[in-house]
Order: structure tokens, then C-alpha cells, then sequence
């Protein structure tokens, strides 16, 4: 067994003014939008440190990296712990060299001083822990998966590549305790080269009980849900995509019209034809935007909250650029790469990449 090296302390629950609800884009309210600046300060660095899947829920942050580790924040907001699951069970399964790209952090009644952690990994057998307990396993030689999400502290959602001829789906009703497989038979089906990408946890968005699954690939198209997963449909999307590295990387919703979707190819990060598409009608059409201006891909694009679906952010490993036109025209910010990132309130967000989790403080 593998053993992490820190308290459950670390994740004691620090207060912010409002709750931050899971699928409201309206947090608390700190400063004025626009932004045409952005500082950055290093909150956790190591130079063997890969960071994709971060998440901000309640006041609470964490980060999971591709090492197999979760570390979290302390309540000074500048300090980062690795976390211990030793002191949490001592049956624990060994979850080092497992490659984690998704997380979700949420409520339990059972766990009293902190909040339960959850991770996925990527590369088959697929295993997904809560609070370093296994609670699924996928052994398909297929078996990938790219983004986790939950509409509540009981109810979630994974999803992945197909394994057979659809898009992977794994649903819990019991807080991450256990998890079912979604059947083909209740999915649309994927087209040839369809699948997502695992660049920053950021293939989901929900609005309510509402929810968008971003592919990519061969084809690139959104996978809609009105009802928590229950039901399905797909909507075509005019993004660049027919090559295995192009198509949507990232989605976000600001609520249950304005969504926002970027991407790119990987490959040839610079080119910005195609790579940006917006919805207002709740997903079902989309249009390009900014077309032929940067950024190029980008690996996570989101919403600044309060900001009436105006304001955008997006990063990737060439840096940071920010959109207050909904993304018509868009403004390069810096050239300190991440690879994904979430908001704390309207004017700072926390970032995770290559080497270094950061601080944005947008001014």
C-alpha cells in the first residue's frame, strides 16, 4: 500500500460569504467586470507535478494530479497539503501510479470534519475511488475516462470513451458509493472516431438537472440530458474536427442557454479558425466565433460568474486569454500555460498545469 503524507486537517471546512452552488455561475460578488489583467502566484510548485483535474466547490479546492496523489488547501488559502487516506480507512487500495484527470469534491453526512474526495482514473482498468476506496472498476481494454461532474451531493456523473458503440457513461445515486454503466441501447451512438479528451475535467456541464457532455475527435458533437442522465439526445456542432486531435476540449454553461465550447488541435496550437463555438439556445445550435484571432486550442474555457454570460476565460499550455464580448473578440493576458481552471468568485480562479497549481487574481 502506497501512503500519502498528510492530515485530514487540511480539509476542515473553510466558510466563503454565499455557498457556491454546483451548477450556478453566480458566486460571490467582489469587483467590477471587465478585467484586462491577470496576477499570478504559485501556490503549490514541483517539477514533477501534471495537474488536470481541479475543483472549487463550497469554499473548498483540490486538485488530483497524474501521479495518483490529491492534495487540498489550507484555510490560510496559500498553502497546499498532500492528503492522507491512511487515517480514513485502513483497507485503503493502493491508488499510486494510477493517473487521475477528474474529481469532484462533495458533502457526506458521515464524514464530519471535511469533505470526501473522488477521483478517476484514465487508462484501463479504469478505477474511480472516493476517499481513496475503490467504488468502480472498468477492465475493458478500451476503457478511458475523461470528465466528472455531479448535479448534487448524491447524484454524478463520469464519462469516457466508447467501449462499445457509444460514449461511455457511469451514473451514482448514492454519493459515489456505487456506480452504473450507462447502455448503449439509452445512449445516442458514437460516430467513427468519436470520443473526448481527459485535457482538463471540463467535458461536462450542468445547469440544474440539465446537462452537456462535449466529444471530440473524428467527430465532435454534444450529448444532452434534461433530466440527470435519464435520458439522451445529440446535437451537431460546427467546431474543427475529423482528425483524432481536433474538436472540442472544453464546455462550460453559464446557465441553461449560454454555453461556450473551445478547442482546437492540440498539435498546431496556433491555428484559431474553427476552434471557438457559443450556443444560446441551450446547445441545440451553435456558431462560430472569433474565427482566425487567438487564442488558438485551448484546453478550459469557463465563465466569469456574475457576468451575464459576457465574460469568458480560457487556458491552455500557451497561456491565457479573456473575452468580455462572449467571445467575439477575445485579449491575451499572459503566456504562463495551464491546463485547466475554476473560479472561486467573480474576480479570482485557481489554476493547475504542468509543474504548479497558481492564484489568478483578475484585475
Amino acid at each position: 500500500m502506497r501512503h500519502l503524507t498528510f492530515l485530514l486537517a487540511l480539509v476542515l471546512c473553510f466558510s466563503c460569504k454565499n455557498e457556491q452552488k454546483r451548477t450556478n455561475k453566480t458566486l460571490e460578488k467582489t469587483s467590477i467586470i471587465p478585467y484586462d489583467s491577470v496576477e499570478i502566484s504559485a501556490i503549490l510548485e514541483d517539477s514533477l507535478l501534471n495537474v488536470r483535474a481541479l475543483e472549487v466547490y463550497n469554499g473548498k479546492m483540490a486538485v488530483a494530479t497524474s501521479q495518483g496523489d490529491f492534495y487540498t488547501l489550507f484555510n490560510d488559502g496559500k498553502t497546499f497539503g498532500k492528503v492522507s487516506f491512511d487515517s480514513i480507512s485502513s483497507n485503503m487500495d493502493s491508488i499510486g501510479n494510477n493517473n487521475f484527470r477528474s474529481l469532484a469534491i462533495i458533502k457526506d453526512s458521515r464524514f464530519k470534519n471535511y469533505y470526501p474526495l473522488l477521483g478517476v482514473t484514465i487508462t484501463s482498468p479504469t478505477k474511480l475511488y472516493k476517499n481513496g476506496i475503490l467504488k468502480y472498476q472498468e477492465a475493458h481494454p478500451d476503457a478511458f475516462y475523461d470528465s466528472m461532474d455531479f448535479w448534487n451531493d448524491q447524484e454524478g456523473i463520469a464519462i469516457g470513451d466508447p467501449t462499445d458503440d457509444c460514449i461511455s457513461i457511469i451514473i451514482t445515486r448514492d454519493g459515489g458509493e456505487s456506480w452504473t454503466k450507462l447502455s448503449c441501447d439509452d445512449l445516442p451512438k458514437a460516430k467513427d472516431g468519436e470520443a473526448a479528451f481527459a485535457a482538463s475535467d471540463t467535458n461536462i456541464a450542468i445547469v440544474g438537472d440539465e446537462t452537456w457532455v462535449a466529444t471530440g475527435g473524428k467527430a465532435s458533437r454534444i450529448l444532452y440530458s434534461p433530466n440527470k442522465g435519464q435520458t439522451w439526445e445529440v446535437f451537431e456542432t460546427p467546431i474543427i474536427q475529423e482528425l483524432e486531435t481536433t474538436g472540442m476540449y472544453s464546455l462550460d454553461f453559464y446557465d441553461a442557454k449560454n454555453g461556450f465550447a473551445i478547442g482546437g488541435d492540440y498539435t498546431k496550437p496556433n491555428d484559431s479558425i474553427g476552434n471557438k463555438i457559443r450556443t444560446n439556445d441551450g446547445g441545440r445550435t451553435w456558431v462560430r466565433v472569433g474565427d482566425g484571432q487567438s487564442p488558438g486550442y485551448r484546453s478550459c474555457i469557463q465563465y466569469f460568474p456574475n457576468s451575464d454570460a459576457k465574460s469568458l476565460v480560457a487556458v491552455g499550455f500557451k497561456g491565457i486569454d479573456i473575452s468580455h464580448d462572449a467571445g467575439d473578440t477575445w485579449k491575451h493576458l499572459s503566456d504562463e500555460g495551464f491546463y485547466t481552471l475554476r473560479f472561486l468568485n467573480d474576480s479570482m480562479a485557481y489554476a493547475a498545469g504542468r509543474g504548479r497549481v497558481s492564484k489568478l487574481v483578475f484585475r
